[in-house]
Formats: structure tokens, C-alpha cells, sequence
């Protein structure tokens, strides 16, 4: 099975945190729905005719498409590719593009998954992060997508906001909550350096949240979710039973997935390929029938610590028969020392074959898996 992901390189305005690849300037929107169309089809070997199970809308923000717009995508994915009838279809999207109209437009073409970029229920949050809703709006667009009769909702919330103490994000929380949706993804908000966010910190005009701050929110964000019947699957991601994003899991269990767009990623298996982040640049060359993209011919090392890095961060965990079986590596036996450190330490235990992190490992996750990452030998 495999997934496709397109890139929607569009916003209306700029958040003051974000650094993924988006323009304000939507002039050549059409322009590049139809360059998009036009590479799933200079793609269509990529995925090796694997049956497609999940197609996800990304971005940017993907809900400024048309209802016509997105429609034709999937018409040429139907048409190219052998897409599963009980495929996942997502749709990211901001709050303030979901009236009922629009929900019942894209529902009728067979998007069942809506990932809605809520980050706060605080105004003065939302303001702080130049976000284009408020509160009341993203609780009122939960509720006409369920009563839309969308059952796949995942909302995306942000931590370790400056000014937002622990009882305002535990009321975010609980606000949350109370509109019951299916999923919940929230992040930690970090501090890339061509943001607005970026650019005060170096000027010294933004207080950085210490990481003891970020992980007590973390640790809060799983006791309160828990309680409220969602499991955490991986480490920013929280479901109820069966309603995990199987787009999302895809990456985390090394499934193929082919990324369309300025700035998409795809990976097969023996390699990834990055398109390049310049939507000028990227119509250009799907124009001159080109796919402008940088591929990076994977090691087994490279296997090996993409594998640790997604896996150790989910509740399944690393499968150490599997890494042995694919890759050859023992890691039990090449990290005892490490691996029994972590079982003493309360960090990791061992299941059924799987290393599988704890609620305290968790908080660690990134570090623990660098730490055991195979070091490529030189030559």
C-alpha cells in the first residue's frame, strides 16, 4: 500500500511560525493546480502501480482550492493510479475556509478526512501567532463539519506558546476536547529562523519557552487526552480507538508515498526525492515536462536510522526482527549497553520483539534515537 501527498503552496497570510514552503500571492493558483495535475501524471511510475490507500491535501492551505480544483486532482488520480475505494482522503484546512457549502462540496467528491488548523482557542494567542480565525469561528466549523456528517475530524494544536501558562493550555485542552473529534495533533511550537517568530528572537524582541516548560505541557497534553479516552500513537499524534491517521502512519511504518508540489517529498524504498521549494521555478519546469527534484539514492544506514528515528517516536515501536530481516542490523546486539540503559532507566521497554519508548522516553525520543542512529562508514 502507498499514499500521495500533494503540496497546495498557497495561504492567505503568513503565520508567524511557520516555515513551510507557502506564497501570499495566489495569481498563479490555476497555474499550478494544473502543473500539480500534470506531474501526478509524469509520476505515475514512481510508486511501482503499489495500490494507493491514502491521498492527503497539504500545504500551505489546501481548502483555498475549489471544489472543481481539488476534483480534477482526484480525477487524475483515479485515472493513474489504482486507488483503493476505501482510501483515507484529507484535507487540511483553515477554519475560516469551512462554511457548510465548502464541506458539502468536497465531501461529494470523496474528501472523508478533514486535519483543521485550529493551534489555539485563545484569540490573544491566535493573534500572537497572525493566525486568521478566532476561537468561536474554529468551534463552529468543528460543528458544521459534524454536522456535515464528516466522522474524521483532526484538529492541530500548539504548545509552548510565550505568555501561555499552564492552566490557559490546560483550558485549551479541555475546550478541545469538548468538541469531540477523532484525532488530535499537537506540536511544540519551535522557533525557525526565517519566521517573523525568527526574526524577533534574534532581535531579541521574543522569550524562547524553556524546554522544561515544553515537555510539563507535553506530559499535560497526554495525562488530560488520556483521560478523555485518546491514545497516544506517536508522539505529537492522539486518537480514539481506530480513528489514527493512516496517511501519517504510512511515513512512520516506511510505506511508499509520492509528494507532488513545490517542496513535496517522496519516498520509494531505495530513495527520496524532494521537489524544489520555488513555485516559479517548480511551474517552469513542469512545463518543459521536467520533474524538478533532487533525489537522494538511500544506504542501508540511511534505512536503517529513518526507520529508528519515525518508529521510536510511535506506540509500536522499533521492530528489532524487521530492522535485522530488511536491513541486516542487530540492534540489541550493536547498542546492548544503550538499549539495557534505557530499560534501566525507565526510558524504553522491550515487547514482543519491539523497543518501545515510555511515557517519560517519549519526551526524549529524538535524542534517544540520534543517539542509536548507525554511523555510515566513509569510503
Amino acid at each position: 500500500m502507498a499514499g500521495i501527498y500533494l503540496h497546495i503552496p498557497f495561504c492567505k497570510q503568513s503565520c508567524h511560525y511557520c516555515d513551510f514552503h507557502f506564497s501570499t500571492k495566489q495569481d498563479q493558483k490555476t497555474l499550478m493546480v494544473q502543473a500539480i495535475d500534470q506531474e501526478l501524471v509524469m509520476q505515475k511510475s514512481y510508486l511501482e502501480n503499489e495500490r494507493i490507500q491514502t491521498i492527503y491535501f497539504g500545504g500551505g492551505t489546501p481548502s483555498l482550492l475549489t471544489r472543481e480544483e481539488l476534483e480534477q486532482l482526484l480525477l487524475t488520480i483515479r485515472a493513474h493510479y489504482d486507488v483503493d475505494e476505501h482510501s483515507e482522503i484529507t484535507i487540511e484546512a483553515n477554519p475560516d475556509d469551512l462554511t457548510e457549502f465548502y464541506l458539502r462540496e468536497i465531501q461529494s467528491i470523496g474528501i472523508n478526512r478533514l486535519s483543521i488548523g485550529i493551534q489555539s482557542f485563545d484569540d490573544g494567542v491566535l493573534q500572537y501567532l497572525n493566525r486568521a480565525h478566532q476561537s468561536a469561528a474554529a468551534k463552529e466549523c468543528v460543528q458544521s463539519a459534524q454536522r456535515a456528517g464528516f466522522n474524521n475530524i483532526s484538529i492541530d494544536l500548539i504548545y509552548a506558546i510565550p505568555g501561555q501558562d499552564h492552566s490557559r493550555w490546560i483550558k485549551n485542552i479541555h475546550d478541545a476536547i469538548a468538541l469531540q473529534p477523532q484525532h488530535i495533533s499537537a506540536y511544540a511550537l519551535t522557533i525557525e529562523e526565517k519566521t517573523a517568530f525568527g526574526k524577533w528572537a534574534k532581535q531579541g524582541k521574543l522569550s524562547i519557552v524553556d524546554d522544561e516548560i515544553a515537555a510539563t505541557q507535553l506530559e499535560i497534553l497526554i495525562d488530560e487526552l488520556a483521560t478523555a479516552g485518546y491514545a497516544q500513537y506517536e508522539v505529537s499524534n492522539f486518537s480514539l480507538a481506530g480513528c489514527e491517521s493512516k496517511h501519517n502512519s504510512s511515513y512512520w511504518k516506511q510505506q511508499k508515498y509520492l509528494g507532488v508540489g513545490p517542496s513535496a517529498h517522496s519516498y520509494n524504498s531505495s530513495s527520496r526525492q524532494f521537489n524544489i521549494s520555488n513555485n516559479p521555478l517548480y511551474l517552469k519546469a513542469i512545463a518543459g515536462s521536467e520533474i524538478p527534484a533532487t533525489v537522494e539514492v538511500l544506504t542501508n544506514a540511511d534505512n536503517i536510522n529513518d526507520y529508528l528515528m519515525t518508529t521510536l517516536r510511535t506506540a509500536w515501536g522499533t521492530d528489532l526482527s524487521f530492522l535485522k530481516d530488511k536491513w541486516g542490523y542487530d540492534l540489541k546486539k550493536e547498542q546492548h549497553a544503550y538499549i539495557e540503559s534505557l530499560l534501566s532507566g525507565a526510558l524504553a521497554r522491550l515487547e514482543n520483539g519491539k523497543l518501545i519508548l515510555t511515557k517519560r522516553g517519549k519526551l526524549l525520543a529524538d535524542k534517544i534515537s540520534s543517539d542509536l542512529f548507525v554511523i555510515p562508514e566513509e569510503g
